[in-house]
């Protein structure tokens, strides 16, 4: 926790104190709220490399007791596992810094067309899901195999590595985008700090649009909630206001909120409604995976919030 509410200056040196607090890599994140919530007969493969060190123990053991199926979890020798150093200031905003050298990083597409008879046998059901803290050149392979056999693939990007993704093609193998606002204005080449939200994120839409006219795009905007475009409307939607304990890990828990959603069978914006419920409930917990999460402990803070929610997610989440 650093002392402070400003920003940390690129030469500045300050102060903090370490806190007892999880943090999780964004597949692990965005895997744990879909498999917790879809249920045991909904499979989950993550497909990655962690290093043979005791927390790469500790995380695969954790994996597994979720449920995940781990059979494209390598294990690498004399590799570290992957590896991030969280700040956090007084008003619960923060960000970190991720080691390039991880286990992650060996993450190929030669190990990632590993995984092909997978996706083939998921076909039309299956959805491929890209995050980052694996390379590029992985997740091109990842979408493009997804794409071979007809299942819906999805993607999200840093606002340092959007731009690479862009010019590589990545957007062209992508059904559905998941951004937050700092990447929307990196694709947009907008200053977000001297530009209102809605032109930027009209600009960035407009922009993934003549590289695949089909996409659909969820962007994120922390207290100012979430658009999404369908590839006809844009939607916002308000985020949910509650007390808030941490907000690392919120667009990642939005995403996954947003794929169970489409799961389920709703409708983007319905799904939208249903990713606010996830990334509100999961800014009340210190950790980047809020692992009391549930159905159960949706619909309650569904009606313990302020907002109006269609009649689909009330029903869902009563049912």
């Amino acid at each position: 926790m650093l002392n402070g509410d400003h920003t940390l200056g690129r030469e500045e040196s300050r102060s903090g104190h370490f806190l007892d607090i999880s943090d999780y890599c964004k597949q692990h994140i965005i895997l744990h709220y879909i498999k917790v919530l879809m249920g045991p007969s909904f499979l989950v493969i993550p497909v990655g490399k962690i290093g043979d060190d005791e927390i790469g123990q500790v995380l695969y053991n954790e994996m597994r007791e979720t449920g995940f199926i781990m059979d494209r979890i390598e294990n690498m020798p004399k590799t570290s596992t992957l590896f991030s150093f969280c700040f956090y200031y007084p008003d619960g905003s923060g960000g970190n810094l991720t080691t390039d050298n991880s286990a992650s990083a060996l993450v190929d597409a030669g190990f990632i067309a590993k995984a092909e008879t997978d996706m083939e046998k998921l076909g039309l059901k299956g959805i491929i899901m890209a995050a980052p803290e694996v390379p590029l050149v992985a997740r091109q392979c990842m979408l493009e195999l997804g794409k071979k056999y007809g299942l819906f693939c999805t993607a999200s990007f840093t606002s340092g590595e959007i731009r690479n993704a862009m010019d590589a093609g990545l957007m062209a193998n992508i059904d559905l985008l998941a951004i937050n606002m700092d990447e929307a204005s990196s694709v947009a080449g907008l200053d977000v700090g001297k530009t209102d939200t809605l032109s930027v994120v009209q600009t960035a839409i407009n922009k993934l649009k003549l590289l695949n006219n089909s996409i659909i795009i969820a962007i994120t905007a922390g207290k100012q909630g979430s658009w999404c475009w369908d590839g006809h409307c844009l939607n916002k939607f308000p985020a949910i206001r509650t007390e808030v304990v941490s907000t690392a890990g919120a667009g990642d828990a939005f995403f996954s909120g947003i794929l169970c959603g489409l799961s389920l069978g709703l409708d983007l914006f319905d799904a939208q409604q249903f990713a606010t419920l996830v990334a509100g409930l999961s800014i009340t917990s210190p950790h980047t995976i809020h692992k009391g999460i549930d159905r159960h402990l949706l619909n309650t803070f569904l009606h313990t919030s302020d907002l109006a929610f269609s009649d689909i997610i009330i029903k869902l989440l009563e049912g």
